[in-house]
This record gives structure tokens, sequence and C-alpha cells, in this order.
């Protein structure tokens, strides 16, 4: 089963957080995404439920091994489509912007010929 685009969001969002700081604590993933407390609980418990996360006793959030697969292929697509909006002259706001776009409905083919288009 798929992921849908705001769950990839969200594994993304916990990733980045989790590279910033040792813990990951929904409050802060309602800071970095400005979503409210009730959507950012529901969403983590479906995570879970769907185990791409855990969470312990005090709340603090978790990839598992699967959410961590994940969070970090959309995090290299991210990146990834970032830089080459960026090559074609595109400002870093607007690409940034376009890239969390497209990054969750890239296929692996077209994703992978831009990986290697940039390497040239």
């Amino acid at each position: 089963m798929r992921l849908l685009e705001s769950g990839e969001m969200y594994l993304e969002t916990i990733l980045i957080l989790s590279k910033k700081h040792n813990i990951v604590r929904s409050v802060d993933i309602c800071e970095e995404m400005g979503f409210s407390k009730p959507s950012v609980s529901r969403a983590m418990s479906k995570l879970k439920g769907e185990k791409y996360i855990i969470m312990d006793k005090n709340g603090y959030i978790a990839l598992t091994e699967t959410g961590r697969t994940l969070a970090e292929k959309i995090y290299e697509r991210h990146t990834v489509l970032t830089e080459f909006i960026e090559s074609l002259g595109v400002d870093k706001e607007t690409a940034v912007s376009d890239a969390c776009k497209i990054e969750h409905d890239i296929s692996d083919a077209t994703f992978d010929a831009v990986k290697a288009y940039l390497k040239k």
C-alpha cells in the first residue's frame, strides 16, 4: 500500500527534525509544518498504526526502518529536484516549493534520469 503525499511529508519532516535534534515530538512537527496539534496527532496515530514510526511513553517519535527508508527516498528526491530546478535558473524559494510538489509523483525512471543528468 502506497502512503499518501501527506504521510510522506510527515515522514520527511520527522527525518529532517531528527537530523537537527536528538528527539522529535509532535509539537516539533506542528511548529515545523504549521499544522494543528490534533492534525499532527491523527497523522502520528496513522503512521504508528502503519508501522512507519514508533512513539515511546514520553511521546518521542522515531522512524522505523521502513519509515526511514521511505523518508530518505523522499528527502533525496526533494534535494535533487531542488538542485535540478535551480540549475534551470529558478530562484531557490520557488525551486524548493516546486520540488516539494513533484517529489511525490515523479516516477523512479524519470528521477533516475534527472540524477544522471545532474552528474554530467
